[in-house]
């Protein structure tokens, strides 16, 4: 009888996975992540001043998914709402957030 690799679905993981891991290291979320960080934003961080209501996201982490989000023809804010929790390139710009 043929044996075949398990397979369950419902195991919890012991530790949890890095994001990553799941991605190879010449993938262009890596690259332009990379140009972002280079970028100068300081006029964007220095347009938050107030101390008022829930922290927003970090500029940084906005830019590189819009810029990835463009590079990959995404250009609909409920789109790329969507693949920050289906796509792991996405969801490793975001750091998972």
């Amino acid at each position: 009888m043929k044996t075949f690799r398990p397979y369950q679905p419902n195991q919890t993981l012991l530790l949890p996975p890095s994001l990553g891991d799941w991605l190879p290291k010449d993938h262009l979320a890596y690259f332009l992540s990379e140009v972002v960080d280079q970028l100068d934003l300081s006029k964007i961080y220095g347009a938050y001043q107030e101390e008022r209501g829930y922290p927003p996201y970090d500029p940084r982490m906005m830019v590189k998914i819009w810029v990835y989000a463009y590079a990959k023809g995404i250009r609909s804010s409920r789109r790329i709402a969507a693949a920050l929790y289906e796509d792991v390139a996405f969801r490793v710009l975001a750091d998972n957030q």
